[in-house]
């Protein structure tokens, strides 16, 4: 079965993952749903923090790892649940972290590293997977998201760097491995971006959302971007070549 999104041609329901009560669970083309419809959209995503997500359905990006979807799942539950009893998305957010963090917990992988939580403060070699560019000094890295969701933060998602998260060591920049190859571009800048506007003192929402702002331009500029990651890059003092 395979519903059209709004433009009438190009998929945006990849397959029906299957049903949680009254909700139906689409995998979802996530990188579609970045570009052209919410920007902002992660992993997984429902009604109450994406407008335009039908309130009986659940979204998953289809570039995600399936053995975290029922932490989304159950993630979405509860938020759902408790923002339609009218508590706010923080609130909502904190009780299915903690949800969440729990059901992780009994996972292998945690299991795997709960000595190294308690007892390091060194980022495991298993969390890299592939250097993926380095810019006079600043790497980008390509990680194991669900690695860095199950011992760092579970929020994590797309992309990181030293600026915003405490455990991302300085001068790194994090690429989720849950994101599409050719995404990995776009959110790099972003990151590039906002990591640029942090270090002149600019805090992070305000960077963030200016962030979100180049790159949704960037999406739907493709021809653009070469001329928009070389301005960041002049920010840095830095003209390597982009390899992503």
């Amino acid at each position: 079965m395979m519903k059209k999104s709004w433009d009438g041609f190009k998929p945006l329901y990849i397959k029906k993952f299957g049903t949680r009560g009254k909700f139906v669970i689409w995998v979802v083309d996530g990188n579609y749903v970045r570009t052209y419809i919410d920007e902002e959209f992660t992993n997984y995503g429902q009604h109450y923090r994406f407008k335009s997500i039908p309130k009986n359905e659940f979204w998953l990006d289809h570039e995600a790892n399936e053995g975290e979807a029922n932490y989304f799942i159950d993630s979405m539950l509860v938020v759902n649940r408790l923002m339609a009893k009218g508590v706010s998305h923080k609130k909502a957010v904190e009780a299915a972290d903690r949800v969440e963090r729990r059901e992780r917990h009994k996972s292998k992988v945690f299991r795997r590293f709960v000595h190294w939580i308690f007892n390091s403060r060194k980022v495991p070699k298993e969390v890299y997977k592939k250097l993926l560019q380095e810019f006079k000094g600043i790497k980008v890295w390509l990680v194991n998201g669900e690695l860095v969701r199950d011992i760092f933060y579970i929020d994590f998602s797309e992309g990181g760097h030293d600026k915003v998260y405490s455990f991302i060591p300085e001068r790194e920049i994090w690429i989720d491995d849950n994101l599409a190859s050719k995404e990995r571009k776009f959110v790099l800048l972003h990151e590039l971006h906002e990591r640029n506007l942090m270090n002149k003192g600019i805090k992070y929402p305000l960077a963030h959302k200016d962030s979100s702002n180049i790159e949704y331009f960037a999406r739907h500029n493709p021809k653009k971007f070469k001329k928009i990651i070389l301005n960041e890059l002049k920010m840095m003092r830095s003209f390597s070549k982009i390899y992503l």
